[in-house]
């Protein structure tokens, strides 16, 4: 045998360490291998909380009728009312309030609205139509047989989507944000994000309420929001890509956007901004 300098036989290197050295390398080995698979089952319960998270489910509806609409009309609001579809149209020096014949798509009334505003969204409270503007700080006021101007008074935001839920007026501004407006003062009662699989969802434009639900579309997105107003979480959508695409919309601001209802029928009653057709739907649940 070959001994070293002091005489002790040659062995194995490892078997030089003394017993707590080995451990040591053990122990880290294991250690890390611990670390590895702990983070491991974490990016996979990340990876299925995201795609529980991410699975907005879509709305299934059935399209019932498609009318002839106009356009022309840069669509900002839409309400039905007693057999008629009540719209508002947008962009300064064209904007209007139009009372519409659903089969024809006929405007039977129209009011013109000064060139220096731009409408934006629509809805009837109490005897009154209210008619939102863009960034003028001006919600219009109609009389809601004869369509004359009443009166004017101020809301303080940018002015995108209008609605009520029999209590308070509902806003969108264009960001993600939701406002209950008290309709005597005009001031925010209280607000909250839309949340869309955890995010915000920002561009919340025309505004719905229906059944307890609010229902939006976002601006340049093929489909409606429906959301919690408890919460603000989407918990629905209805997509209109397939109507949309048979449309054949060349201009790049004929999105989607006016949302209408009868609670009669329960139909929903949906067009866009230029678009050729109102769609007549109705969900299946």
């Amino acid at each position: 045998m070959k001994k070293n300098k002091r005489g002790a036989t040659a062995k194995n290197s490892q078997s030089l360490k003394p017993p707590s050295a080995q451990s040591s390398v053990w122990g880290s080995w294991w250690f890390l291998l611990g670390i590895v698979c702990v983070l491991s089952v974490v990016v996979l319960l990340g990876i299925q909380q995201f795609n529980v998270a991410g699975e907005i489910p879509e709305i299934e509806y059935t399209l019932v009728d498609e009318h002839p609409h106009d356009d022309l009309a840069f669509t900002q609001g839409l309400v039905f009312h007693e057999g008629k579809l009540y719209e508002s149209t947008g962009r300064y020096g064209e904007s209007t309030l139009r009372e519409i014949e659903i089969e024809t798509g006929d405007t039977l009334r129209r009011v013109d609205i000064a060139p220096d505003l731009f409408a934006e969204g629509l809805c009837l409270w109490n005897d009154e139509w209210l008619q939102l503007t863009w960034k003028s700080n001006t919600i219009l006021h109609y009389d809601r047989d004869t369509l004359e101007e009443t009166r004017q008074t101020s809301w303080d935001r940018q002015g995108w989507g209008l609605t009520h839920n029999g209590k308070e007026l509902i806003i969108s501004d264009g960001t993600s944000r939701i406002f209950f407006v008290d309709p005597t003062s005009n001031k925010v009662v209280r607000k909250f994000d839309v949340m869309e699989s955890g995010r915000r969802r920002d561009k919340i434009n025309e505004l719905e309420y229906i059944d307890g639900y609010l229902y939006a579309n976002v601006w340049y997105k093929p489909y409606v929001l429906k959301i919690n107003p408890a919460n603000g979480k989407v918990v629905g959508k209805i997509n209109l890509t397939g109507p949309i695409k048979k449309m054949g919309l060349k201009d790049r601001d004929a999105v989607c956007n006016g949302i209408a209802y009868d609670p009669a029928s329960k139909h929903f009653y949906v067009t866009g901004k230029l678009w050729p057709k109102v769609l007549e739907i109705k969900l299946s649940r």
